[in-house]
């Protein structure tokens, strides 16, 4: 089993900035794809980003394209999501997600094996 812990989460207002961290523990070895959803009230789950095993290839929502950035350590098994330009539409649960697949283009929740409990993100207008 993989347990993943997410931080980082609060409130912000409109333009500012986050960085939220997911770290992961257990049987690590196993996960490659690890990425971010996200879920607001009355939504489905949402896929952000994510970022195969070593780090190399990215990819995102269109909504976030240009204004978040993943990137991973597998030396401190932790994945990163920075978060710029934040609009209150980013308000939401995010989640971090790992994969025992690999392969550039995961963007589904069925693609992903192991799931935080979900960091709040609230930007205010």
């Amino acid at each position: 089993q993989v347990q993943l812990v997410e931080s980082g989460g609060g409130l912000v207002q409109a333009g500012g900035s986050l960085r939220l961290s997911c770290t992961a523990s257990g049987r690590t070895s196993g996960t490659n794809n690890m990425g971010w959803f996200r879920q607001a009230p009355g939504k489905e789950r949402e896929f952000v980003a994510a970022v195969t095993r070593s780090g190399s290839s990215t990819y995102y929502a269109d909504s976030v394209k240009g204004r978040f950035t993943i990137s991973r350590d597998n030396a401190k098994n932790t994945v990163y999501l920075q978060m710029n330009s934040l609009k209150p539409e980013d308000t939401a649960v995010y989640y971090c997600a790992a994969a025992n697949a690999g392969g550039w283009g995961r963007r589904y929740v069925h693609d992903y094996d192991y799931w935080g409990q979900g960091t709040q993100v609230t930007v205010s207008s």
